[in-house]
């Protein structure tokens, strides 16, 4: 779409006319894809620690129902995309802080589903309100300036909507294939999630080298979306924690002190038995290097970016002043009141105040917390919208945006002498709803970009978003403990273990552990810290290559994979760039959508047969796996070599798939 000036530019439905825009089936079939993408962003943030806009996708899938059920126009088909992403974003925020709960001390009694509501709700609509006035000073002003890459694509699908059916077939293709291979594997068990492809021996020359890979589809479609560079960042973590990090300590560190350490940070002798001992360094050591990485990477990239912090908080400023209030009431102007961002947000800030069960401390000494939730979540919610319009919602720093807002909250705590254990739930929930604000905040800035383009009614979008928020927050906090319970495997919890490793969850616990309660083992943090400087210096995102340290190889090999096959497609192609428009990246994304749509429905029957039918020993999932039951193929798939290489096969014939795909050319 070509750009224009602000005073210039005319949009697609021009403001003068008046078509079916915030329709009743519009808004149920954008509760509905809320429901859908806020489940499957819960999965992949808990897997990968990664999420990917939602936005493309729904706006495509929104076309094609709405051509089976007879004509819809654009602005309906927009807001179908602006309710159905909001489910996207808050899920990520809740994801990437909220488990830490189960983590902190007395954190676990909060860990309900009450409380993850109002954090989802509170944070999620305090990310739209705080957007409001932000609209013309960074989406109308700007327009030309800020790109919004999400938004501005997502524009282009729905002018575009006679191209619909085409576009959502390779959608629906991918979700497909991936639905299926899920149900191959993850039901029928006819080869397992993960392949181990080399790992050595505790005593070998090189001892606990490990190389390991999930060969799931959305892993791979993750991959294809980031592209290669970042791809490639994020599995060096990977490489030089699990085949250069953890046998030099293998080599270095006696058995005796390892178990030592693993106990004093809470692994049993049963764990330790059922655990590999390159699991054990891991535990110990790598992912505090990890955490120290990430943290540090989070600062800096904060750093870098507070030119742009500084210059959007003065236009926020500005437009406060009247800049929204100046506006002509016309239709493509016409904003929730300054009134409502007001109030809405002084109510919020009460509620999560005097609300019982909730943790807050004492009245009124939790007024402490509602004052630096507004502080903090105001101004993240600036940042936030100031960086997606450069780089894109997927790319957005958050978590180095919540580790900030940590650091900072545990210091004021400090300062006034709330450092016992009770204190580190507050500090949680605070970093928590400015993270989901943020999340949310930079969801709502592409879709009001979008708006923007086709001519919507902003009130009307704002609105939706609000009815995303709440619709998908009911489902949030209970695919949360569906995903915990299921995959336990005779822990106490699933989140945290090596199925949903939450790294960023587990972060913000380290962080507040470290800073209220002084028990952060600050060596190997610090070593983490030195790394993720070496890595800014050597020219890598710091952020995505500290991540990939911090998370299991098994998980940022797949995805490094999912990259070279965009490398390679984007080279027999003889292409630079590719669109978030074209036929590779809605294949993708269907991969994404349907590997997790398929982990959340695996992990439903897993509970099914828990809950519904009481089946232990054998599981529901272990009377159906055919895998095992065919004795001797279940033999030829556990072996260490042939399981491998029938993983390989398989996943093989998947990257075959998203290749091919990749080069088809869509019709204008």
């Amino acid at each position: 779409m070509a750009e224009t000036s602000p005073e210039k530019f005319e949009p697609f439905v021009p403001a003068s006319q008046e078509i079916a825009e915030f329709t009743p089936r519009a808004i149920i079939l954008g509760a509905l894809f809320g429901i859908l993408f806020g489940a499957a962003t819960v999965y992949l943030a808990l897997r990968a620690g990664l999420t990917v806009s939602a936005s493309v996708p729904i706006a495509v899938l929104s076309i094609a129902v709405f051509k089976r059920l007879g004509k819809s126009t654009i602005l309906e088909n927009n807001i179908v995309q602006t309710i159905g992403s909001a489910g996207e974003s808050v899920a990520a925020g809740v994801v990437f802080t909220v488990p830490a709960l189960i983590f902190l001390a007395y954190g676990a009694d909060y860990f309900n589903y009450l409380t993850i509501f109002v954090l989802s709700a509170v944070g999620g609509t305090l990310g739209v309100l705080f957007m409001i006035p932000l609209r013309r000073a960074l989406i109308v002003k700007e327009h030309g300036k800020l790109p919004y890459p999400e938004g501005t694509a997502c524009a282009d699908v729905l002018i575009a909507g006679e191209r619909g059916g085409d576009l959502a077939k390779l959608v629906f293709a991918g979700v497909g294939v991936a639905l299926l291979y899920k149900f191959l594997y993850g039901i029928l068990g006819l080869w397992n999630e993960t392949a181990t492809w080399f790992r050595t021996k505790a005593t070998s020359v090189i001892p606990d080298a490990t190389l390991q890979s999930d060969v799931t589809p959305e892993y791979l479609g993750l991959g294809y979306i980031i592209g290669p560079k970042i791809a490639g960042e994020l599995a060096s973590g990977g490489v030089l924690a699990w085949l250069a990090l953890i046998p030099l300590i293998s080599w270095l560190v006696p058995d005796q002190r390892l178990v030592k350490d693993l106990t004093d940070l809470g692994f049993s002798a049963g764990w330790r038995a059922s655990h590999a001992h390159a699991e054990w360094i891991y535990r110990a050591y790598i992912r505090y290097i990890g955490a120290g990485a990430v943290a540090c990477a989070g600062v800096m990239t904060l750093i870098k970016t507070l030119p742009t912090i500084v210059s959007a908080f003065r236009e926020s400023v500005k437009s406060l002043r009247g800049g929204a209030g100046e506006a002509k009431k016309i239709r493509t102007e016409d904003d929730l009141s300054i009134g409502v961002v007001i109030v809405g947000s002084l109510v919020l800030a009460l509620i999560i105040t005097v609300l019982p069960h909730f943790p807050h401390g004492e009245f009124p000494g939790s007024l402490l917390m509602g004052l630096l939730v507004v502080v903090f979540g105001l101004f993240f919610v600036t940042v936030s919208s100031r960086i997606v319009g450069i780089i894109g919602t997927s790319s957005n720093p958050i978590s180095g945006m919540t580790i900030a807002t940590l650091m900072a909250t545990c210091l004021v705590f400090v300062l006034v002498g709330r450092t016992g254990d009770v204190y580190q739930s507050v500090a949680l929930c605070v970093g928590a709803l400015v993270c989901i604000a943020a999340a949310n905040a930079g969801a709502t800035s592409q879709d009001l970009k979008t708006g923007f383009l086709v001519g919507a009614t902003p009130r009307r979008q704002q609105i939706g978003f609000i009815i995303g928020v709440l619709v998908s927050t009911l489902v949030i906090g209970g695919t949360l403990f569906l995903l915990d319970q299921t995959y336990a495997m005779g822990e106490l919890h699933g989140i945290g273990g090596p199925k949903l490793a939450a790294p960023q969850a587990t972060l913000m616990a380290t962080i507040i552990k470290g800073l209220l309660a002084q028990n952060l083992p600050w060596a190997p943090v610090l070593v983490g810290v030195g790394l993720a400087f070496m890595a800014q210096m050597a020219g890598a995102h710091a952020l995505s290559w500290a991540v990939g340290a911090y998370l299991p190889l098994s998980t940022t090999f797949p995805i490094w994979i999912g990259g070279m096959v965009k490398a390679l497609a984007d080279r027999v192609s003889h292409r630079k760039e590719e669109s978030e428009l074209s036929s590779g990246m809605l294949y993708a994304t269907g991969l994404v959508a349907g590997g997790s749509l398929g982990g959340v429905l695996i992990a439903l029957v897993a509970f099914i047969g828990d809950s519904v039918f009481h089946m232990e020993k054998p599981t529901l999932l272990e009377r159906i796996d055919l895998g095992n039951h065919w004795l001797a193929f279940g033999a030829f798939k556990n072996d260490a070599v042939w399981g491998g290489i029938l993983c390989a096969v398989v996943f093989g014939v998947l990257c075959w798939r998203l290749f091919r795909n990749a080069q088809k050319k869509l019709e204008a």
